[in-house]
């Protein structure tokens, strides 16, 4: 006895509401870059500028009992973080507490960060302070221009690929895919104020790869029946492939979305903005590989010249990628 999530053959009609579903994708975007054009992002450290200090001590760390003593100050965002090393001795414990830029400042002051280690010392006195390194407007400004140029790179280098594989029709469907998914989560973190770092843009990248793996497994079934199929409609050759492939969509979205979830509830607020970007961006993924690149590529339509039967479906029918 094997599971399974869906019958060995459907025939499920996703094209039914597809005018319905591609506007409902318009609108989420125009409504995404309209939040954040508005109410902006909440940028953490990474972005604003700050001030990390490391600390060690021969007491274990207790993130929770660190961030109480820091509240009081009225610092603003604070990232604690423990650290592991299979380098540490077995009483060195290390933790890395980053601190925002001040309003007006652009580091944290000495007072502050004195005043930051006197609290820490009330809960553990064995506390030190090995190292203070502070992060001004000028690097920040730089982290913000790596990572969109991260972002546009990836997506620059998946519009060839996928073009070189199948058709520009493809290639153009696939890439509004991704667009899709990065500005629906980046609008999703500005409504909900969510910490925007470099963990987000980590997880951004995450996504992108996640969802066009899910394309470009559509795609290639979508071509095999093309070749197959050369007088039946686009629209049912597209349907047909979507409901081939999706066992395979449900089972591995399932399981990611099952180990996301435990990490959600369990991995504490250290990663819990990068596990919910990644959980929202596999949703709302594998939702625009078929309601997004699909639809996109059957308002476009593809060449199927009777005449060149070898080729119905793809140009590049012989790349092995």
């Amino acid at each position: 006895m094997r599971l399974k999530l869906v019958p060995d053959e459907t025939n499920w009609d996703f094209f039914k509401y597809r005018n319905l579903t591609f506007g409902a994708s318009v609108v989420a975007v125009i409504a995404s870059l309209v939040i954040w054009l508005s109410i902006g992002l909440n940028f953490g450290i990474d972005f604003l500028g700050g001030t990390t200090i490391r600390t060690e001590s021969a007491e274990s760390v207790d993130v929770g009992a660190y961030r109480d003593a820091i509240a009081p100050l009225g610092l603003g965002d604070v990232t604690i973080t423990e650290v592991f090393d299979p380098t540490f001795e077995a009483d060195q414990n290390v933790a890395q507490i980053r601190i925002q830029a001040q309003e007006g400042a652009e580091a944290v002051t000495a007072d502050t960060i004195a005043a930051v280690e006197t609290a820490l010392q009330e809960v553990d006195p064995s506390i030190t302070f090995p190292s203070v390194e502070s992060v001004g407007p000028k690097v920040s400004g730089e982290l913000i221009t790596t990572a969109l140029l991260a972002v546009g790179a990836s997506l620059l280098a998946i519009l060839v690929y996928i073009w070189l594989r199948f058709e520009w029709q493809f290639s153009v469907g696939a890439v509004a895919a991704l667009f899709h998914d990065v500005i629906v989560t980046i609008g999703l973190f500005s409504l909900l104020q969510i910490r925007f770092d470099l963990a987000t843009i980590a997880a951004l990248l995450t996504i992108i790869g996640y969802s066009i793996n899910d394309t470009v497994v559509i795609f290639d079934r979508l071509r095999e029946n093309l070749i197959k199929f050369k007088k039946t409609p686009l629209i049912e050759v597209m349907n047909r492939s979507v409901n081939e492939t999706l066992s395979r969509t449900l089972m591995t979205s399932g399981t990611t979305l099952i180990a996301l979830l435990a990490l959600l509830i369990l991995g504490g607020d250290v990663i819990r903005g990068f596990v919910f970007a990644i959980l929202w961006g596999i949703i709302v993924g594998t939702y625009s590989s078929v309601y997004v690149a699909k639809n996109i590529v059957l308002m476009l339509g593809i060449d199927r010249d009777p005449k060149k039967p070898s080729e119905a479906g793809t140009q590049f029918a012989d790349i092995d990628a």
